[in-house]
């Protein structure tokens, strides 16, 4: 790397715009305090999160929204079906490959020791990692709760385009000062939440989504992320004009 390529690297990490500080500090909240989150502060996240990009703008997405004795309802429900019937229960798509190949069998091995190291709970304690996934079902202690589907009918693009709609919505409640961990373990008891919330059969349960503050704030990222340089392939950038580069604020599109 030449000097005035080691300038700008430093000076873009230095220099972060305000939504690069909103995604790096979002996290996967699972335990969350008791405040009440309005009404109005989740339709103006999910005002914003509609303006994810979607093919065709077809807007493949519908949110059913939760709190107080509605999500207590649905909460008592999921957890009853987990503690006396969960392998009565399943989801209507594979969330993971049967058989993950490396890196991501590695990744997922080290958020296990990770995550459940963090809480004390031993991989091989299946009780006490149970009941850690019966919090799932109490929203983690969020005030607000929601349940995420997509129209069956639709393909794999439409998929991709749902992904990026969950991620406005985590992104938009970031931007409010809340917290928020996406779930899909909820996936798994649609046939409890289908009743529950008048979901229709067109529709896919896909994920849940809880929403509200953080008991206390992160101290340190628990999970760590791949470097750049590992997911990342760059060609023709030596042909671009470094000090046209080294002019542009590095958050800035270089398109003077």
């Amino acid at each position: 790397m030449s000097v005035p390529e080691e300038a700008m690297t430093g000076a873009v990490a230095a220099a972060r715009s305000p939504i690069d500080e909103i995604i790096a500090g979002r996290f996967a909240c699972r335990d969350f305090s008791d405040a009440p989150v309005g009404r109005g502060t989740i339709e103006q996240i999910l005002r914003v999160a509609r303006f994810a990009p979607s093919g065709a703008n077809i807007q493949p997405w519908h949110v059913y929204v939760l709190a107080g004795t509605a999500k207590d309802k649905v909460s008592v429900a999921l957890r009853e079906a987990h503690e006396t019937a969960r392998d009565a229960h399943v989801s209507e798509y594979s969330y993971y490959a049967s058989d993950l190949p490396e890196p991501y069998l590695r990744r997922r091995q080290e958020f296990g020791r990770l995550f459940y190291g963090s809480l004390g709970i031993a991989q091989t304690d299946l009780q006490a990692r149970s009941g850690q996934t019966a919090k799932n079902y109490a929203f983690f202690g969020a005030p607000v709760g929601l349940i995420v589907t997509i129209d069956r009918r639709l393909q794999v693009g439409s998929w991709l385009d749902l992904g990026m709609f969950v991620q406005n919505v985590l992104l938009a409640a970031a931007g409010h000062g809340l917290q928020s961990c996406p779930q899909e373990t909820f996936s798994k008891y649609h046939r409890i939440l289908r009743p529950q919330l008048a979901i229709p059969a067109e529709q896919i349960v896909v994920c849940g989504i809880s929403i509200g503050r953080a008991r206390d704030a992160a101290k340190d990222r628990l999970m760590p992320r791949a470097d750049v340089a590992e997911f990342a392939s760059f060609a023709g950038f030596e042909d671009q004009n470094a000090t046209r580069m080294e002019r542009t604020r590095p958050w800035e599109a270089e398109t003077s």
